[in-house]
C-alpha cells in the first residue's frame, strides 16, 4: 500500500532558510503542497530558492527575519500572515555555533550562540504559537485549528561534544522549550516536537569532512557516515502532517545512532 502526505492548503513558515537544512525544508514543504514563506537574513539567496521552489511550481514567499531582534520577529510573522494567511506549520530551524573550549568562550561567544538558538527560537515559537492559540480558541466547532511547531535541535543537546560545549547548552535548551510548549500547547491541537540532527553534510561544513580532522571524525562514527540534508525529509514531513496528530512533545534523534 503506498502512502503519501499532502499540505495542500497549508502555510509553512521556515526560519534559516536561506541555506543548509532550511533549504532542504523549505523544498520538502513546498514539494508536498505547502504555501512556504522563506524568513531569513540573507534576502537575496531567500529569492533565489523562491524562485527555484516556483519554477518547480511551488508557492513562497520571502520575509525578513532576525531571530535576535524580537521587533523583527513580530514583524516577519505579521507580513508572513498578511501576505500567504495563518500559519500552520511552523520549522523553526535557525541556528549559529562557535567552536572553542569552554574556558575559551568569551561573552560575545556565548550571547551570539544563545541569542540565535535558544532566545531567538523561543520567541520565534512563541509569536507563532500566540497566533495559534487565538486562531484554536475563537474557531467554530470543526474547522481546522490546530498546529504544527517543529523544533531544530541537535545531537548535541543530548550528548555533549567537545569544543561545542556552548552550543550543546543552547540545544538542550531547545529540547526541554518543545516540552514544556507541548505541554501547554496541546490542548489546543498545537504539537511541538524536535528533531535532533546528527552531523549533516550542508554547505557550511562541507569542506570539512576532507579534511584530516573531518576524517577522524567520520571514524568515531557508528556507521563510519555523515547524513545528508534530505536525509531529514521523512521525520519533517511526519511532524508536519496532519497525521502526527498523536504525535507531541516528542524529542527525535536523527543522527545515525550517534548519540546513543
Amino acid at each position: 500500500m503506498s502512502y503519501s502526505i499532502d499540505l495542500s492548503g497549508r502555510v509553512a513558515l521556515v526560519t534559516g532558510a536561506s541555506s543548509g537544512l532550511g533549504t532542504q525544508f523549505a523544498k520538502t514543504l513546498a514539494g508536498a503542497g505547502a504555501a512556504v514563506v522563506l524568513a531569513g537574513r540573507r534576502v537575496e539567496r531567500l529569492k533565489t530558492l523562491r524562485a527555484e521552489i516556483e519554477a518547480s511550481g511551488g508557492d513562497a514567499h520571502v520575509v525578513t527575519l532576525d531571530v535576535t531582534d524580537h521587533d523583527s520577529i513580530k514583524a516577519a510573522v505579521a507580513h508572513a500572515e498578511t501576505e500567504m494567511g495563518t500559519i500552520d506549520i511552523l520549522v523553526n530551524n535557525s541556528g549559529v555555533s562557535t567552536t572553542q573550549k569552554l574556558v575559551d568562550v568569551s561573552e560575545e561567544d556565548y550571547d551570539y550562540v544563545m541569542d540565535t538558538n535558544t532566545k531567538g527560537a523561543f520567541f520565534v515559537a512563541q509569536e507563532v504559537g500566540k497566533r495559534m492559540l487565538a486562531r484554536a480558541r475563537g474557531a467554530a466547532p470543526g474547522t481546522f485549528t490546530g498546529g504544527r511547531i517543529v523544533n531544530i535541535a541537535s545531537m548535541a543537546g543530548l550528548k555533549p561534544l567537545s569544543q561545542i560545549g556552548v552550543y550543546a547548552m543552547s540545544k538542550a535548551a531547545v529540547v526541554h522549550m518543545t516540552r514544556a510548549m507541548a505541554l501547554e500547547w496541546g490542548r489546543f491541537g498545537i504539537n511541538v516536537n524536535a528533531i535532533c540532527p546528527g552531523y549533516i553534510d550542508t554547505e557550511i561544513n562541507h569542506h570539512h569532512w576532507g579534511t584530516e580532522q573531518g576524517q577522524k571524525l567520520i571514524a568515531m562514527m557508528p556507521r563510519k557516515r555523515i547524513g545528508q540534508p534530505k536525509d531529514l525529509d521523512a521525520v519533517l514531513m511526519l511532524l508536519c502532517s496532519n497525521e502526527s496528530h498523536f504525535i507531541n512533545g516528542a524529542v527525535i534523534q536523527a543522527d545515525d545512532g550517534f548519540a546513543i
